[in-house]
């Protein structure tokens, strides 16, 4: 898809000032959530989702159950840290398409992880062969890698509540 230029370009930085102007503020009310309990996807397959996200990336395995609403299909759960969980779900016998990035679908998720995680993962990468974006784009903050599932991955050094340097969530 080609990017908006010239006129077009102009429209939509003009459309995102009205937005921010909108709905930004500084008096800003507490959130009615408490954070989110778990981000739950679908994978192909248990053991090669869990090999990836425990195995290469450290992110421990802390539940493997069967789903309550899919007699057969496996729910299980990796820590991300700071009380935060990802889930997936299996759906054996399913026929499901590949992934695709789509309106409505996970363009990427961007996992907050230490300066020294960030070297350690980005090396544990190079030395499996897999492939990334970044950090060459002009910021050495993130990399960007495609999980087994084909989902977006962001490996993200920054502290929670951040982004690019500016405080988003006081502590």
């Amino acid at each position: 898809m080609p990017e908006p230029t010239g006129a077009e370009l102009d429209a939509v930085r003009a459309r995102r000032a009205e937005l921010r102007d909108q709905y930004l503020s500084d008096d800003r009310p507490a959130s009615t959530a408490r954070g989110i309990h778990h981000a739950a996807f679908v994978c192909r397959d248990v053991e090669e989702t869990i090999t990836f996200y425990q195995g290469l990336l450290g992110f421990p395995l802390v539940e493997l159950v069967e789903n309550r609403d899919y007699a057969g299909s496996s729910h299980f759960f990796f820590d991300l840290g700071n009380r935060n969980l990802l889930g997936f779900f299996d759906f054996p016998g399913h026929d499901h398409k590949p992934y695709e990035e789509t309106i409505g679908a996970l363009q990427h998720l961007a996992i907050s992880v230490s300066p020294e995680s960030f070297d350690l993962l980005k090396q544990r990468l190079d030395d499996a062969g897999i492939s990334y974006l970044g950090p060459d784009r002009g910021a050495d903050d993130s990399l960007y890698i495609r999980d087994p599932n084909g989902m977006g991955i962001e490996l993200y050094r920054e502290v929670l509540g951040h982004f690019e340097g500016t405080v988003l969530l006081p502590d």
